[in-house]
């Protein structure tokens, strides 16, 4: 219960700050309104930081589904822990879309828009094109696997210390570079969870959950992760190192 508990925790704090960001962003009379991607994208790279800072010494700080597949396919997890990990990860996902609920409470009265209400729990693309978006979350999720068995990778030398703030680069890159068409999900329980606790909280004004883009954001992160996951082990891991 020990990675459950790890998971539920990470998670929440990850969509805590990773939303609370978006909503410090996109909500009306919010202090850091109109702060722009730079301070979502940052914010979400910060997020994973602290969040795998917090509880990654006990569970490895996955808190995303599409990691923990990667790690079972790449034999770093077994997959007798994946419905652990999951669960803990759902879980977390959904309090943590709660808790940045009540932070931000008499700003969504402020928010005549229901699509910006709904950008602060769950994704949503730029443009509608399901099988681009779709495409675009398999990339930005393989480059998430890849990147992250690579800094972990004992070659490279990573302080145990150190590995969280890499990954929090890692998080804060493919933001910057693949985040713009759909808002970079790249993670089936950041999206999956807060958008199941959108849809039940009694927000003023709110408008449909969008349950018909809502496949693209799990579907994709899971192909992606099975794709990162076996281009780094097929032509990465087994490679000699210099010297």
């Amino acid at each position: 219960m020990d990675i459950f508990w790890a998971e539920l925790i990470g998670t929440m704090l990850l969509v805590l700050l990773g939303n609370g960001a978006v909503a410090t962003v996109l909500l009306g009379k919010s202090k850091g309104q109109h702060g722009g991607w730079i301070v979502i994208t940052a914010g979400w790279g910060f997020a994973v930081a602290i969040a795998v800072y917090v509880t990654g010494w006990v569970s490895g700080g996955h808190l995303n589904p599409a990691v923990t597949l990667g790690f079972c396919l790449a034999k770093k997890t077994a997959w007798s822990l994946f419905p652990m990990y999951l669960s803990g990860q759902l879980l977390g996902g959904f309090i943590g879309a709660l808790l940045v609920f009540f932070a931000y409470y008499p700003h969504w009265q402020k928010t005549p828009d229901p699509h910006t209400k709904l950008l602060c729990f769950a994704t949503h693309p730029a443009i509608r094109s399901y099988f681009w978006n779709f495409i675009c979350e398999v990339i930005g999720t393989a480059v998430l696997i890849i990147g992250v068995l690579g800094i972990f990778n004992a070659h490279n030398g990573i302080m145990a210390g150190m590995g969280p703030y890499a990954v929090g680069i890692l998080i804060f890159s493919i933001g910057l570079s693949l985040g713009g068409p759909t808002g970079y999900a790249i993670n089936p329980a950041r999206d999956f969870a807060p958008r199941i606790a959108y849809s039940l909280l009694p927000i003023r004004g709110k408008g449909t959950s969008d349950w018909a883009y809502a496949w693209v954001p799990i579907c994709g992160p899971l192909v992606g992760s099975a794709i990162g996951a076996w281009i780094y082990t097929s032509f990465i891991s087994g490679f000699l190192p210099l010297g």
